[in-house]
């Protein structure tokens, strides 16, 4: 994978992201700048995810750790949790909004 698809398939899975959050209907306010996409949650706590170009990978930060993601056969996967980027950021949005969420 070149640098274009690696950008043009980030695109997509943040874009997918946006689309979730605004779906639910959670009180989670986001902004992309940049390569950074950042979840603002009621008590201000942060989720940042950023896409790390050298290594064609998404990073996830959040209250419980910082986790990586690479392209394995067309699916982000954690190297520490074998999650998929999006199980991970719907499990790490209930955390930090401590409430359930309607993923729909």
């Amino acid at each position: 994978m070149n640098d274009t698809e690696f950008h043009q398939l980030v695109d997509k899975k943040m874009q997918i992201i946006e689309e979730m959050i605004d779906d639910s209907e959670a009180d989670i306010d986001y902004e992309v700048s940049g390569n950074v996409m950042t979840l603002e949650f009621e008590d201000r706590s942060q989720i940042i995810i950023n896409r790390q170009e050298p290594m064609h990978e998404i990073w996830l930060a959040s209250k419980s750790g910082g986790f990586h993601f690479k392209l394995i056969e067309d699916t982000w996967v954690c190297s520490k949790t074998g999650l998929e980027l999006i199980e991970m950021v719907k499990q790490e949005c209930v955390k930090h909004a401590d409430e359930e969420i309607d993923w729909a």
